[in-house]
């Protein structure tokens, strides 16, 4: 009797094991906002130091003062990186301020440090601070009703500028402070130092604002003015508010007249601005797309393009008088892309270039006046990014896709080209990043199941210490489908690489429905060897569901460098379906699948592509187009035209690739989603293809998320976002 009952006993404490291995996924645990599971877990970013031996990180412990910890980047051993206790004083003792928000600006998990990192800028409540570490004394920099945006250290630390009202300003930080406007001009319409919406979401990065650049000597700064009076206004309405609010924006869409850039500089000490002579020899209509200075500080260059992108100089600008030269000129079968980093300076006074000229994106090596002294890089590969440069060896890293098309990996190469080596040998993603010295990197990995881990390497890539391995051991608790990639040829031999997720109970012998994610807009894959949080996991859900999940890179969509991407130019639509289709029909050919049940989905370029296929394919049963892009008359003028050049000089095109003009031939059962306040792609594209759609006769699902611009982002309606797409899926396919 007694060993009957320790044998449940033992069998009771196996049980829960047992079924926490298998548990099955909900939306809850993936979205709802107060149980959702943290499946990504909450790995470190360290922060290099100057010095090359330390880096900045904040605490995992919540509770602790301060957070942001310095370490010792080889041995790991760490102290508090400033006294918050003086700190949070020092902001008390400022008028206005409560010793509750003293507390939370003198306890962040970041900050934006000085050059010689002793003390910190902070935007709080529209007006800027200084504090100087170890001080009793904060320094309210501006007292001012209207927002300072933009602000930024000058190189030498004793000056302060930002951007108010649509003008550039300085501020010494001296004992005798004093305001400067450096331009006069700015406001609504008129831009000084800061990018309008256009420029920041299709050339500079999404939420990078700022538009001006010190000299290193710290004397002068260059900076866009952008002129946005030619631009037409597009109003966006807010219907929740019992008086609807209405937001206007600036907002050129394709053949539309952008804002008028033009490049000027000016001392920090104020004065008369030398604007930079581009009339010589660019359109009036040109786009500035990067602006530096030379080491020495004596020149500007930049880089120039015209509206249709075919093409992009690389200039100087004397400071002096404005009197502006051409170094080169990049161009391509299709367009050319302006490439983030990709001048890197060298001691010598050399420079590094990155360049997609031979249809594969390499590192070229040119003299200081724009002579190319040599190629750094070769082969059917891209360099992804410019990592760091160890100039006393002569050694280049940089990320690159050489090993794996499907994830980024870490390589050292020889400034003449030679001594090529891979140094990041584990299979999956890697972002590196370097000390001041180039010794060390740290690197951030995670592959297809594995939520990132950081590591700390030498140069060589060999393991010096593990700085977070982010362990989430609720994955273990999950019976999650088998990730598997393929590789996939098209009907004219070009390679496609996909992924496929089977149900954890997968049976040969069963045919099952398959839902399929796409992106497909150009070099944007989604094919990654990488992790995926939560709409990976939301993925997983469907194939617990039994649903296989396919997710396949159209070529032009591909990692396998611009010349993949050329053969659309002109013509959205037409080649990623066909490469799509070739995909399918593989799929349809295992005997696992159910080809009559074949669903789509995608958001933004993949909202207009599951429009695009519904409407010029039967492949498919049901489709989920979020974001769509209907016609391409209505999208942003830079982004568009790069690829589809004017409607006025190529109006075919955009007749053919826009689904707004095929509605009569729609497939399938298609939901379109968009969020009400979308200010990027706006919902009129979804406004206007519903029109069409209804005029033909065909039903369709429509689901609108208020307060949502592009992304719907509040918590709860993502929850029900997911839910909803769920339950359309399983309903309908």
């Amino acid at each position: 009797m007694r060993r009957k009952v320790s044998l449940l006993i033992v069998l009771f404490l196996l049980v829960p094991s047992v079924v926490a291995q298998n548990k099955l996924l909900t939306i809850d645990d993936i979205f709802d906002p107060q149980k959702r599971v943290n499946f990504s877990g909450t790995p470190s970013q360290p922060r290099w130091l100057k010095d090359g031996v330390h880096y900045i990180v904040a605490s995992k412990d919540r509770n602790a003062f301060p957070r942001l910890l310095k370490v010792n980047a080889v041995t790991g051993k760490s102290e508090p990186f400033y006294d918050a206790v003086k700190m949070q004083a020092a902001f008390a003792a400022l008028p206005g301020i409560s010793k509750e928000d003293a507390r939370r600006l003198a306890n962040q998990s970041s900050y934006d440090l000085n050059p010689s990192e002793t003390g910190v800028l902070l935007n709080f409540a529209n007006d800027l601070f200084f504090y100087e570490f170890g001080s009793d004394r904060a320094v309210r920099l501006t007292s001012n009703p209207e927002e300072e945006v933009g602000a930024a250290f000058s190189p030498d630390g004793r000056m302060v500028s930002f951007v108010r009202g649509g003008n550039l300003y300085v501020e010494d930080l001296g004992q005798q402070r004093r305001e400067r406007a450096l331009t006069r001009d700015g406001g609504e319409k008129i831009l000084n130092g800061r990018l309008d919406w256009v420029y920041q979401e299709e050339v500079y990065g999404r939420g990078n604002f700022g538009a001006y650049w010190w000299s290193p000597d710290s004397s002068r700064i260059a900076f866009l003015r952008l002129d946005e009076n030619p631009v037409p206004e597009f109003p966006v309405v807010d219907h929740i508010p019992l008086d609807q609010k209405l937001e206007s924006t600036p907002y050129p869409k394709a053949g539309d007249p952008n804002p008028i850039a033009k490049l000027g500089i000016v001392g920090a000490a104020g004065g008369d601005i030398k604007w930079a002579d581009t009339g010589k020899y660019m359109p009036e209509d040109l786009l500035i797309v990067r602006v530096g200075w030379y080491p020495d500080s004596k020149k500007v260059w930049f880089q120039a393009q015209n509206r249709e992108q075919t093409f992009l100089d690389l200039n100087t600008a004397n400071p002096d008088d404005g009197k502006t030269a051409n170094l080169f000129r990049e161009r391509s079968n299709a367009w050319v892309e302006a490439i983030d980093d990709g001048l890197q300076w060298l001691n010598d006074g050399s420079f590094l270039w990155l360049s997609d000229r031979s249809g594969w994106r390499h590192i070229y090596h040119y003299s200081g006046d724009g002579k190319l002294m040599g190629q750094v890089t070769k082969g059917d590969w891209d360099v992804r990014s410019l990592d760091s440069v160890d100039d006393a060896k002569g050694t280049i890293y940089f990320s690159a896709t050489e090993h794996s098309y499907i994830a980024n990996n870490e390589y050292a190469i020889k400034l003449d080209g030679t001594g090529m080596t891979r140094i990041t040998m584990s299979e999956g993603n890697h972002r590196a990043s370097f000390n001041s010295n180039s010794s060390h990197f740290v690197d951030n990995w995670n592959d297809v199941n594995t939520p990132t881990v950081v590591h700390l390497n030498d140069a060589s890539g060999k393991m010096v210490r593990a700085i977070d391995e982010n362990k989430v051991e609720a994955l273990s608790q999950y019976k999650l489908g088998k990730v598997e990639f393929v590789q996939v040829k098209t009907r004219d031999g070009a390679t496609l690489d996909a992924m496929m997720i089977k149900p954890p109970d997968f049976d040969p012998s069963k045919k099952y429905p398959v839902m399929s994610y796409t992106y497909s807009g150009p070099q944007a894959p989604q094919v990654r060897n990488a992790w995926g949080s939560t709409t990976f996991m939301w993925h997983q859900m469907l194939a617990q569901k039994g649903y296989i999940i396919w997710v396949c890179d159209n070529r032009t969509a591909s990692s396998k460098g611009v010349g993949s991407a050329w053969p659309l130019y002109k013509n959205f639509g037409e080649l990623e379906l066909r490469d799509l289709e070739d995909g399918f029909a593989w799929l349809k050919s295992q005997p696992y699948v159910d080809g009559s049940r074949i669903g789509l989905w995608g958001w933004s370029y993949g909202g207009f592509m599951t429009s695009y296929a519904l409407t010029h394919s039967q492949t498919f049963k049901i489709g989920i187009a979020g974001g769509t892009v209907a016609d391409w008359r209505n999208y942003d003028s830079i982004y568009t035209e790069r690829y589809m050049g004017t409607p006025q000089n190529n109006p075919d095109g955009y007749w053919k690739s826009s689904p707004v003009h095929f509605a009569k031939d729609l497939h399938g059962k298609l939901l379109l989603i968009h969020g009400a306040i979308d200010d990027n792609v706006h919902m009129s594209n979804t406004i206007q293809f519903l029109y069409e759609l209804q005029k033909a006769g065909k039903q369709v699902q429509l689901m609108v998320y208020p307060k949502s611009r592009h992304g719907v982002t509040d918590p709860i309606l993502v929850k029900h976002l997911r839910q909803m797409m769920t339950d359309f899926i399983v309903g309908n396919l």
